[in-house]
């Protein structure tokens, strides 16, 4: 199921606007290749107008309102700025993760089963990958400041940026901390472009695994196993005490 591919949607020639009178049209919505880095590059310029998650989806969507036209030219963008600093400034969701999963269920996704699970495989393995990876791996053409990376351990802004802090010495409310998160942006913009392409080309498959210890937790808690008292594939180090015989701990 997850094999699926984009590659019909590439095909779609772009359309001029319908009657206002008439609904855009279904998921998923045309797609053409794009430059990546590109894309990068614009999700970076775009997080100081509108914040991360708009960054990222502007990012991704911006280069195919150019390519396509209709429908992405009547999408209403700047809603998209809900998410800053992981929606409203409430530091839960990585709002470079929520843009570019907004952007690939765009995409990719749709009501069909088949559409909503390949968008669903996808998104997870870009948040696998955004847990686990020495971040951000992009670097503007011209920027503010060097940046330091840092491995987030989870996909919330809250972790992700004390977790930086740490390793840049440096404050949550700062102008370096600003700028590592609009570089952020881009290398989550960089690596949606990288997964919608692989797709449309002809399948895609999940690159990045769960770790380890996330896996053992999860035979334990997670669907379908003795106790199932919880549910995600987020890492369970993110907020748990996970090297110990007993898992009952919150980290403090």
């Amino acid at each position: 199921m997850v094999g699926a591919s984009l590659a019909g949607a590439t095909q779609v020639v772009a359309q001029p606007a319908p009657a206002a009178a008439q609904s855009p049209p279904e998921l998923p919505w045309p797609y053409k290749p794009i430059d990546a880095a590109k894309a990068a590059q614009a999700a970076y310029d775009h997080y100081y107008a509108g914040g991360c998650m708009f960054a990222t989806f502007e990012g991704i969507t911006g280069e195919l309102r150019q390519s396509v036209g209709y429908p992405y030219t009547s999408f209403p963008r700047y809603m998209l700025m809900y998410g800053e600093a992981g929606v409203a400034g409430t530091a839960t969701l990585c709002g470079a993760l929520n843009g570019a999963a907004a952007a690939i269920f765009l995409i990719a996704g749709g009501i069909r089963p088949e559409r909503k699970e390949l968008a669903f495989a996808m998104t997870r393995d870009l948040f696998t990958w955004y847990e686990q990876t020495d971040l951000p791996d992009f670097e503007p053409e011209v920027s503010l400041f060097d940046i330091v990376k840092s491995v987030s351990g989870s996909p919330l802004c809250h972790a992700s940026v004390s977790n930086w802090c740490k390793a840049a010495n440096a404050k949550s409310y700062s102008p370096e901390r600003a700028e590592r998160c609009a570089w952020l942006c881009g290398s989550v913009a960089r690596r949606t472009v990288q997964l919608l392409d692989a797709a449309a080309k002809g399948g895609f498959k999940p690159t990045v695994a769960l770790s380890a210890e996330t896996q053992t937790c999860g035979s334990c808690h997670d669907h379908k196993s003795a106790r199932e008292d919880t549910r995600g594939s987020m890492d369970c180090g993110g907020c748990h005490f996970t090297n110990q015989t007993t898992h009952s701990k919150l980290k403090l």
